[in-house]
C-alpha cells in the first residue's frame, strides 16, 4: 500500500496534533502543580514573616520571660536559691520569722531532678508587700514554683498580714 502525498501530510498533521495535545495536557498538569507549589511557598513565607520581629519587640518579649538557671548539685543550689530568695524578701520588705528547707522529693513530671522546697513561716508584711514578692519571684533564676501560699490578716490590725509560703527549686 502506497500513501499519497496528501495522506502523508494528513498523517504528519495528525502526529503533530497528538504531540501538541499530549504536550498541552502535561503542561497544564505541570502548571497546576507549579501553582500549588507557589501558593504553599507564599503561605510559608507569610508565616515566617509573621515570626520575624524587630529588635525592640524581641527585647520586650525577653523582658517578660522568667530567667532560669539550670539546676546544680543540692548544696550549691540550696545556697544560691536561699541567697536570692532572701534578697527578694528584703526588697519586698517582708520579715520572716522561721525559714527551713524540707527534704527534696523526686518529681514524676521532671525526670532526673528533685524538687527542693523552702518553707517560710510567720512572715510579717502588708498586702502590697506580699503581692510585690509574688510579682518578682519570676526574677529569681533558681525558683521553680510556689508549693503553698497562705496569707492571713490579723483580726485586730487589718493592715498587717501573716504570710506562710513554700517555694521550690530543682536540684540534681
Amino acid at each position: 500500500m502506497v500513501l499519497s502525498e496528501r495522506d502523508k501530510r494528513a498523517l504528519k498533521a495528525g502526529v503533530i496534533g497528538i504531540v501538541v495535545i499530549a504536550g498541552l495536557l502535561l503542561g497544564m498538569r505541570w502548571l497546576d502543580h507549579w501553582g500549588g507549589v507557589r501558593k504553599s511557598l507564599g503561605e510559608r513565607r507569610a508565616r515566617l514573616n509573621a515570626l520575624s520581629m524587630s529588635e525592640s519587640r524581641r527585647a520586650g518579649l525577653a523582658a517578660i520571660v522568667p530567667v532560669f538557671e539550670m539546676p546544680k548539685e543540692e548544696e550549691k543550689q540550696k545556697f544560691l536559691f536561699l541567697e536570692k530568695f532572701n534578697e527578694q524578701l528584703k526588697k519586698a520588705g517582708i520579715k520572716v520569722e522561721t525559714m527551713q528547707f524540707l527534704p527534696p522529693v523526686k518529681s514524676p513530671e521532671i525526670s532526673g531532678y528533685r524538687v527542693l522546697r523552702l518553707q517560710c513561716r510567720k512572715a510579717k508584711c502588708n498586702f502590697g508587700q506580699a503581692m510585690d514578692l509574688l510579682a518578682n519571684l519570676k526574677d529569681n533564676p533558681y525558683w521553680a514554683g510556689i508549693e503553698e501560699f497562705k496569707l492571713s490578716c490579723d483580726k485586730n490590725k487589718r493592715q498587717e498580714f501573716e504570710l506562710n509560703m513554700t517555694v521550690s527549686t530543682l536540684v540534681k
